[in-house]
């Protein structure tokens, strides 16, 4: 027997079917580019108030989408911040405590922690596997720098296209990269990487894909096109800036390649549906550990009787540089272009870090954490969205390494901080709300908010197992501050 309905009945029925279809339906998610630059600091770029480089595709890429003023690397270099990108978990819980392999001063009164893996532990999703596991096309271009083993580089960690190095020249760099590459000898290393990365987005503009572009700009030795360095050799000097030319020449190149690639975003009709983050591994460097030269042969020319042969930047109004855990070591710039999503021009003063990369583009691709998988990271998509901007997060760091500074360990909560040497035990307190140049030590001024901290870096570094230095029975006194070959060197 055949059901007759009025037609008028069954318009309703069909229309509410499809409406209820629609509303069911999960919206594709969006493609992800995440760029890296390499020891870039916090001041380094105008809009966090330089005055002297160079950014506009960057200042874009802010009113386009979100500034973060309290953005953290778990790490003050950069092995361990780039694990932390790829894991979601502290450095420190997987034993890379410095750059692979890392400093050694073997003279000193207390020996510094040795990594205990020297390349991403094996037992470790990356963000690569498990994106590629959401259903995105990956690719890895540029440093690596976690390891160089075949288990360990990108193409088994979750990379469907990669094109790596360790540390490169920034001309002739290709006989340095895995695989080897044939690009023009005259080619400035940035434009390489970013020719990979607009060839992947052609290739894969028809589907998801997350693309990881990591410059080595603006790492030493510091070079550039002489043409570009000298348009900045002409250019005033800012106050209480160093100015460097070259310096300024490669973030200009990094600004040039974050340009390129959201040209072709947009050509491609890709732009409202991708999320871009930039960000760096660590703060910026402001003269060698080893007080050599930090330009390269082909620019030192430019500086060759000029102290700024020896200084990349300034982290003012900071304090330290990149291998200490003050802020100049740690704070780095962080913007996140999300269309649709993040207010555009928006900044946001929350605490995030490094850890929550991990599982905030997780969220972001409908991806899911492996079962019992551990986290440190915080999904931080409600910051993006603007809907959080609370400072009273706890966020820690471990390095217990000889660098620009002595071992030390840290931990913020709110506007304060507190620093632990890891030489002698002895510990300090500042307020960065007011005085985020960490000038004033407060600790004997707050004794009780000082074990309140203190306990809390202890218990964290309990928690994740943290290595930490041990008495040195070689010191030596008179040559405490010689630079030895690391162990695993």
């Amino acid at each position: 027997m055949i059901l007759k309905f009025p037609f008028k009945i069954l318009l309703i029925v069909l229309t509410v079917f499809s409406c209820t279809s629609k509303n069911t339906t999960k919206k594709a998610p969006p493609n992800i580019v995440f760029i890296l630059a390499d020891d870039l600091g916090w001041a380094d770029l105008p809009m966090y108030g330089n005055t002297f480089n160079e950014a506009p595709n960057l200042e874009k890429l802010a009113q386009d989408g979100i500034k973060f003023t309290n953005a953290y690397a778990a790490n003050p270099v950069c092995s361990p911040t780039r694990a932390s990108i790829q894991t979601g978990l502290y450095p420190a819980r997987m034993g890379i405590n410095d750059w692979i392999p890392g400093h050694w001063r073997p003279y000193e009164n207390v020996l510094a922690s040795i990594n205990t893996v020297q390349h991403l532990p094996y037992n470790t999703e990356t963000l690569g596997e498990l994106l590629k596991k959401a259903g995105y096309t990956t690719a890895f271009f540029g440093k690596w720098h976690l390891g160089n083993d075949e288990k360990s580089i990108p193409k088994n960690r979750g990379y469907d296209e990669s094109v790596i190095f360790d540390s490169a020249p920034f001309f002739g760099y290709q006989s340095t990269m895995q695989p080897k590459q044939n690009f023009p000898e005259d080619m400035v290393l940035s434009e390489a990487l970013t020719n990979l990365s607009t060839d992947f987005i052609t290739k894969n503009q028809d589907k998801p894909f997350f693309l990881f572009i990591s410059h080595f700009d603006v790492h030493v030795q510091l070079d550039a096109q002489k043409e570009l360095v000298e348009k900045y050799l002409d250019k005033p000097k800012a106050k209480d800036y160093p100015s460097n030319a070259v310096y300024a020449a490669m973030i200009e190149n990094i600004d040039n390649s974050v340009g390129r690639v959201m040209a072709k975003l947009k050509a491609l009709n890709l732009e409202e549906n991708t999320v871009i983050v930039f960000f760096s591994d660590n703060g910026g460097l402001v003269h060698r550990y080893d007080k050599i030269p930090l330009l390269d042969p082909h620019s030192l020319p430019f500086y060759e009787n000029d102290t700024l042969q020896y200084i990349a930047t300034s982290n003012k109004p900071l304090r330290g540089e990149k291998g200490t855990v003050f802020e100049g070591g740690i704070r780095e710039p962080l913007i996140i272009k999300w269309p649709g999503t993040a207010k555009k021009g928006a900044q946001n003063n929350a605490l995030v870090s490094s850890i929550d990369f991990f599982p905030t583009l997780l969220d972001i691709a409908n991806g899911t954490l492996e079962k019992n998988q551990v986290m440190d990271g915080k999904n931080i998509v409600s910051e993006i969205k603007g809907a959080n901007s609370d400072i009273s997060r706890t966020l820690f760091w471990h390095y217990p390494v000889y660098h620009h500074d002595v071992p030390a360990s840290a931990v913020r909560k709110g506007d304060w901080k507190l620093i632990q040497y890891l030489d002698d035990n002895h510990v300090e307190l500042f307020n960065l709300k007011k005085d985020v140049g960490e000038t004033t030590d407060l600790s004997k001024k707050e004794p009780e908010r000082t074990e309140v901290l203190l306990n809390l870096l202890k218990n964290w570094r309990k928690d994740i197992h943290a290595e930490m230095p041990k008495p040195n029975p070689n010191f030596d006194e008179a040559k405490r501050k010689e630079w030895g070959k690391h162990p695993d060197a």
